[in-house]
């Protein structure tokens, strides 16, 4: 491939290296391999070029040009190098070989690195399948990533590794079913967060369920300036692990990812209390079982005084973690959410209740149905905020615009634009949205079910019935017409 790579020509490099796992493995599954792999052979081009720098800035100097690499961004040792890798891809244990190798990568940049690559193994039996097997596998691996150029001196642009990254991620969404949720959540969606909650230069953001990263990411590049600091929590080992690589790939070095159960266990933690944040955003599992409340009510961060949502839905679990966390006087919360948070009772009810009492409550915005991997459930976005101005909500219903693709729908620039400018009116829209009072919530006890608020109703038009049966007797004269027509047609030709 020649200088300045185009995003396509990578997408559809790597993309194609897929192929050695398609058919047999879960997608699910092999993008932490791909993922892992795209990782090294950057890391690996990048040095080349570093080297090459250094070695004409310092006349071939090999010390200088030791000591200059060594304060590089990531340090990779030159038998840890790709080429390295790819000079024994027909070693008979070529698999532990890349464990090794990433290995030392990691131990050689411990502040970074450490754990990243433990979660994913190259030489697992039941992942990649028996010696012989997962030896073509790895081989084919990397037979197909060696004719990619990464030096950033080829890419042209700073960013393309990333979006590359981003890409190789939706596609495996794609291919991921229920598991996709796990990981990604759709870009339009994350785009319309981001814009949503309008983060500012200085502002610390957290999603306490990060994922791959690609909602979190989203957010930052909305701030305009690379002036915030960007914190995640994921249970995932093998997702954490991505999502560490996806920051690297952005240029986000000093994101803190932290692996851990958000509700059980948060790991963003200030002296003794939780950390706190101008914007916290997320896309949690939808009605969660076995989330952990039989431990809520002895919380040591006290997060759950509203009370302790059901057992088998966990919603209100996040929803009440992300609002604890959200700076008082100015934090801003975007979740997303099923529809049953919306009206559901019980323990729910009296949880909601408090939030809206609190006037915490912003907007209410109803998403179309199967814009989601995994699950064609419509979805609703709750903004909440701590220095909201108003007691009143604003609902915006926006199920019904979007674009129809072949397997998923998908919202288009326009329907985010009419959201995000609707939501920065607060103001009502025929058939689209509408702004409530408090009183009109209490009236509707606290139900946040939006068509009660919203009326798309369209008023079918009227039938003018003298006209139609006009139309009809002239239709008939017509076709009585055409009928002598015929007949005669067909005596001249003897058949009648």
């Amino acid at each position: 491939m020649g200088a300045s790579l185009s995003r396509d020509e990578i997408n559809n490099a790597v993309w194609r290296a897929c192929d050695t796992f398609r058919g047999t493995i879960d997608p699910a599954e092999y993008k932490n391999y791909i993922l892992t792999m795209l990782f090294l052979k950057y890391l690996s081009d990048r040095r080349k070029d570093r080297l090459a720098d250094y070695a004409k800035k310092y006349a071939g100097d090999k010390q200088r040009i030791e000591r200059a690499m060594s304060r590089e961004r990531f340090v990779v040792p030159e038998e840890c190098d790709f080429d390295h890798l790819y000079a024994k891809r027909d070693a008979p244990n070529i698999g532990e070989l890349i464990n090794i190798v990433l290995e030392r990568i990691e131990e050689e940049n411990k502040s970074k690195l450490e754990n990243v690559f433990r979660n994913i193994d190259f030489n697992s039996e039941p992942a990649l399948g028996q010696t012989k097997e997962r030896n073509r596998r790895l081989k084919h691996l990397l037979d197909d990533f060696k004719g990619l150029d990464l030096r950033p001196s080829q890419l042209g642009d700073n960013d393309i590794i990333g979006d590359v990254y981003e890409y190789l991620i939706a596609r495996f969404a794609a291919g991921a079913g229920k598991k996709a949720g796990e990981f990604y959540t759709p870009a339009e969606v994350s785009t319309l967060l981001a814009k949503l909650l309008q983060p500012k230069p200085g502002n610390r953001i957290c999603d306490p369920t990060t994922g791959s990263g690609s909602l979190l990411i989203k957010v930052a590049n909305e701030v305009g300036s690379n002036d915030f600091l960007l914190a995640g929590q994921e249970s995932n080992g093998s997702t954490w692990s991505l999502c560490r690589m996806n920051m690297f790939l952005h240029g986000m070095d000093n994101a803190r990812i932290e692996w851990c159960d958000t509700l059980n266990n948060p790991k963003l933690i200030e002296g003794d209390a939780l950390m706190r944040f101008n914007i916290v955003v997320a896309n949690p599992p939808f009605s969660l079982d076995k989330w952990g409340a039989e431990d809520a009510a002895h919380d040591r961060f006290n997060r759950f005084w509203r009370g302790i949502p059901p057992k088998s839905k966990g919603d209100y679990a996040f929803i009440t973690h992300m609002i604890e966390i959200a700076l008082e006087g100015e934090g801003k919360v975007g979740v997303i959410v099923p529809h049953g948070v919306l009206f559901r009772g019980g323990q729910e009810g009296l949880i909601r209740q408090k939030l809206i009492e609190e006037n915490l409550l912003e907007a209410v915005i109803g998403l179309p149905a199967n814009l989601f991997y995994g699950t064609g459930i419509p979805a609703a976005i709750l903004i909440f905020n701590k220095g909201k101005k108003t007691k009143d909500v604003l609902f915006i219903d926006a199920s019904r615009e979007y674009e129809d693709c072949k397997n998923q729908n998908r919202l288009r620039p326009q329907d985010i634009a009419k959201i995000v400018a609707t939501f920065k009116a607060f103001k009502s829209v025929d058939k689209y949205a509408h702004r409530a009072t408090l009183k009109e919530i209490q009236e509707a006890e606290f139900n946040l079910n939006i068509p009660r608020y919203v009326d798309t109703f369209e008023e079918e038009e009227e039938i003018d019935i003298a006209a139609v049966q006009k139309e009809i007797d002239g239709l008939e004269k017509d076709l009585a017409k055409v009928r002598v027509e015929i007949k005669a047609h067909l005596k001249e030709l003897g058949l009648v």
